[in-house]
């Protein structure tokens, strides 16, 4: 069809550009299974209790200071209990002083020692074809507070009502919460009651703990479930964090990584020492500062599975456009002496037989998981294509030099899909290869095609004089 060269590897090219509209096409699909996962994901992590991020444990004090007014009110005849007026009929009016009791901003201490030991189970839920990792923790608190820092923001005439003090942890869900909650100061019992959802919607719990100056020692015990995430917020002057779990697949993030951390396939242990210098937190405050807590000092820990199939099926169709260009290379090199070269239809149908292996991969992994996906989309999809390259291309023997290049191909991906970390490296080192080794084999190819005698013209395979030049 094509007797140049040059032509022919240009309408390939532009064939191999025309594969970009049914890789998208797969694309689209790979992502909207993934969403649909990420809400099978959500619903069920939100149904077991969901991401858990604690912070506290926060003293709160109420302050109230007596403010003194000078206030008027109209005079009152202390016999007859009427309103006196003057010669002129106009109410008499008296000044007196008046003195309130008022509310101040209340005082938010925070833990001088803070020590969190967390171990942690987790558990599979199945919905449908997804796997939903989640987890139980067993959360056990101990922390003090040094009361004499409030002074540094109290003012002289302002009263801290110690008797009224609160010890509040805030939590994501109460949802979560599983067994009893323990609450002990100095070996003494205190109850917890949940947080009312009317203060500034936030959830945790609380208990009115009375005057805590002469308290020392305090430790808290929960026990609650979650998905997804689970961290803690580094309140204390000290802050210290120790977390086991069974779960083999830990991803550390956060404002701190762990100072130390030991993962192995039975799970993995991780400990956090964060000094108050540290962090942007006041240690004792009139200001609520949960939010920044939660938002900039926090150690958190991922429960989920990383780089599943569906972003791996991303990536294959991502580094598709690479494989088709190289399998389209190679049926070009492999027919350039053919006296029938592949139609621009056959390339099509390679083309698109490719970018279905990507469905195929994703379809099966649903049911059988990535690896055995993998082997029978990449299996099937080989097999088509060295049986197209026999009968419907007429490669002969050179059908073993087209299959030897897809099983490079495949392999290759394969590896690329399994290690995020280096699949730009393989990719690139795969493409730079193809195109030297295609610069070597055409070195010596006339792209320019078989010159027309002058004078002469070609028409339905007859050559006719050419119309003399006027």
């Amino acid at each position: 069809m094509f007797r140049s060269a040059g032509v022919r590897f240009m309408i390939v090219g532009v064939l191999t550009l025309l594969m970009f509209v049914p890789l998208n096409l797969v694309s689209g699909v790979v992502q909207e299974r993934s969403r649909y996962s990420d809400e099978t994901v959500r619903e069920i992590s939100r149904e077991w209790g969901g991401a858990q991020l604690i912070s506290g444990p926060v003293l709160i004090v109420p302050v109230t200071e007596e403010v003194t007014y000078q206030r008027k009110r109209e005079a009152v005849d202390p016999v007859t209990g009427r309103t006196l007026r003057d010669e002129n009929n106009f109410i008499v009016y008296e000044h007196f002083e008046e003195t309130v009791t008022e509310d101040r901003a209340p005082i938010h201490l925070y833990p001088g020692r803070f020590d969190m030991d967390v171990v942690s189970r987790t558990q599979t839920r199945h919905r449908g074809i997804f796997d939903v990792p989640v987890f139980t923790a067993d959360v056990a608190l101990d922390f003090d507070f040094d009361t004499g820092l409030a002074a540094e923001v109290l003012d002289t005439k302002q009263t801290a009502l110690w008797n009224e003090a609160e010890l509040r942890i805030f939590l994501n869900s109460n949802r979560a919460l599983r067994g009893e909650a323990l609450l002990t100061i100095d070996g003494v019992g205190f109850a917890l009651e949940p947080i009312p959802n009317s203060e500034a919607k936030r959830t945790g719990i609380m208990s009115p703990i009375g005057d805590p100056r002469e308290h020392t020692a305090f430790s808290l015990q929960l026990s609650m479930n979650g998905a997804q995430n689970f961290g803690a917020a580094a309140v204390g002057r000290t802050s210290r964090v120790t977390m086991t779990s069974d779960w083999p697949d830990p991803s550390f993030f956060g404002s701190f990584l762990p100072d130390a951390s030991s993962i192995s396939e039975e799970g993995f242990t991780a400990s956090w020492t964060v000094p108050h210098l540290a962090r942007s937190l006041p240690q004792v405050s009139r200001a609520d500062h949960d939010h920044s807590a939660r938002t900039g000092a926090t150690m958190q820990v991922r429960f989920l599975t990383p780089n599943d199939f569906y972003q791996k099926a991303w990536r294959a169709a991502r580094y598709g456009i690479l494989f088709i260009a190289l399998t389209f290379l190679t049926i070009l090199l492999l027919d350039r002496t053919s006296e029938r070269p592949a139609h621009p239809v056959q390339y099509l149908m390679v083309g698109l037989a490719q970018s279905v292996f990507v469905l195929l991969m994703v379809a099966y992994a649903e049911q059988f998981g990535f690896a055995l996906a993998y082997l029978i989309a990449a299996g099937a999809t080989i097999g088509l294509l060295v049986l197209f390259g026999a009968t419907a291309l007429k490669l002969g023997r050179r059908t073993w030099v087209l299959a030897s290049m897809l099983i490079t191909v495949y392999v290759v991906l394969f590896l690329i899909l399994r290690s995020a970390d280096f699949a730009l490296l393989a990719g690139a080192t795969l493409a730079f290869v193809a195109l030297a080794l295609t610069m070597w084999l055409t070195r010596n190819e006339d792209w320019h095609g078989p010159e027309r005698p002058r004078g002469w013209l070609f028409r339905r395979g007859e050559k006719v004089p050419s119309p003399p030049v006027a």
